[in-house]
């Protein structure tokens, strides 16, 4: 086992989505200093899914010209891509322009839709280039994957993004936030605590991370060592060839006599079964794994994402912090799991969808209640809503690595088709909450030093 390699590929795996998901926890910080305001989310989830172009034009270039594209150019500019628009957004974020009604942030908008065709289109480039290394740094892959989200969260914390305090303007009195957070001599006001460091800071951090993914990607493919694990010079790109050289040796190992005893029901049998490699599983068990990959992606995604802060918030801002930290961590801790047990049971992984399925749905009642959820007066409603958060992303993390497993082995094409599910699944779950959200406004949220809920 080469160590190298796994560390460059966990590297090279956080690279993926760093850059989003540095904007998403950066929110809290960077909405009180620009003209969109809290708007900034909504608008960022529609820029999110126009990005998907990126994402697009590979898988029809993958299903039209297979074989032509090759991964390792895309992946340098897209990633060079991040490095620069990352470094820029540093210095231009709080930069505005005026047209139409208004001001608007016209540079971090459009690096925000930079690094989003970065991110998307990793999606569909990242996994296939694992197919050129041994099947065992594909799981240290998603554990860097993981990573991508929980980096950027850590670096938030230390950086005290979003932390509270409620001051009694009446009586100058500072209190701490939460629930019981009422002055008797008037109404509170949320006063936000400085940040230790600046936006600026951060954006040159997820840059510098960005040019670590670069480097292990120019590791991956030319450092010596790493050379060895690669599967060899004679790589086939394209699953579909794969499957030609399989089945010309299987008409090669019949003899003439037992091509006739081929009766109409086995050849029905073998027409049903997948394109991808292998052929391990039929179309209905690949329809299964496919639809199981997207819906598992809208929710983890964008589906509960959208709601966190009005499923945490009403607990405390503590709770909030917590369970986004802590649920951050779940997905490297599951990625990590299926590296020692990679469980391939299509009837596990239903299972364990239908478990996470309902722990999503606890999650989506609470913040359908806000912002006066259940035991909302107690330290068992903070604690119970943390651990919801942590074993949905831990159960559902777990199923995205087992497929991810399960289609490497189907081959290339495969693993392509894979990248376009999850973003396929990940723009359907935006685009259904975004009217629910942004809207209709379903969901609301409290304030964070006057609302008062009935015991």
């Amino acid at each position: 086992m080469s160590w190298l390699t796994h560390v460059l590929s966990c590297l090279f795996g956080i690279g993926s989505w760093v850059a989003i998901n540095g904007m998403w926890v950066e929110l809290p910080l960077i909405v009180h200093e620009i003209p969109e305001g809290w708007y900034l989310p909504s608008y960022l989830t529609i820029i999110i899914q126009m990005a998907n172009i990126g994402p697009l034009f590979i898988t029809l270039m993958h299903r039209f010209r297979p074989g032509v594209l090759d991964e390792r150019p895309i992946i340098y500019t897209i990633v060079a891509v991040g490095v620069v628009a990352t470094f820029l957004m540093a210095f231009l974020w709080k930069h505005t322009l005026t047209f139409g009604n208004g001001k608007h942030s016209a540079a971090l908008l459009c690096l925000s839709f930079l690094l989003s065709i970065v991110d998307c289109t990793s999606s569909v480039t990242f996994l296939p280039f694992m197919m050129r290394l041994q099947p065992k740094y594909l799981t240290t892959y998603f554990i860097g994957e993981g990573l991508s989200g929980l980096v950027p969260a850590l670096g938030a914390l230390s950086q005290g993004v979003g932390v509270v305090h409620c001051k009694n303007a009446s009586a100058n009195a500072n209190f701490s936030f939460g629930n019981s957070s009422w002055g008797s001599d008037g109404e509170l006001q949320a006063q936000y605590q400085p940040a230790n460091f600046s936006a600026q800071v951060f954006f040159l951090f997820l840059s510098a991370m960005m040019m670590v993914c670069l480097g292990a990607f120019l590791l991956l493919n030319h450092h010596p060592a790493v050379q060895r694990e690669h599967k060899g010079k004679d790589y086939i790109s394209d699953s579909q060839k794969v499957e030609k050289i399989d089945m010309s040796q299987s008409l090669k190992d019949e003899t003439p006599e037992q091509r006739p005893m081929l009766d109409s029901s086995e050849s029905h049998v073998k027409k049903q079964h997948s394109k991808f490699g292998k052929r391990t599983y039929s179309r209905i068990e690949l329809v299964f794994i496919f639809v199981i990959l997207a819906w598992v992606n809208a929710l983890t995604n964008a589906v509960l994402p959208s709601v966190q802060s009005y499923s945490c918030l009403p607990y405390g801002n503590k709770a909030y912090h917590l369970a986004a930290t802590l649920s951050a961590v779940a997905n490297p801790v599951a990625c990590f799991i299926a590296m020692f047990v990679p469980i391939r049971s299509l009837v596990l992984m239903g299972v364990l969808t239908v478990t996470g399925t309902g722990f999503g749905a606890y999650i989506m009642a609470v913040a359908a209640l806000s912002p006066c959820p259940l035991l909302i007066h107690h330290d068992l409603g903070a604690a119970l809503i943390i651990i919801t958060w942590v074993t949905f992303v831990l159960t559902l993390s777990y199923v995205k690595v087992i497929i991810g497993v399960i289609l490497r082995d189907e081959g290339h094409s495969a693993l392509v088709w894979c990248g376009a599910v999850v973003q396929l699944g990940s723009m359907l779950g935006a685009l259904s909450m975004f009217p629910l959200v942004s809207v209709y406004r379903l969901f609301k949220s409290g304030d964070p030093c006057n609302t008062k809920c009935p015991k």
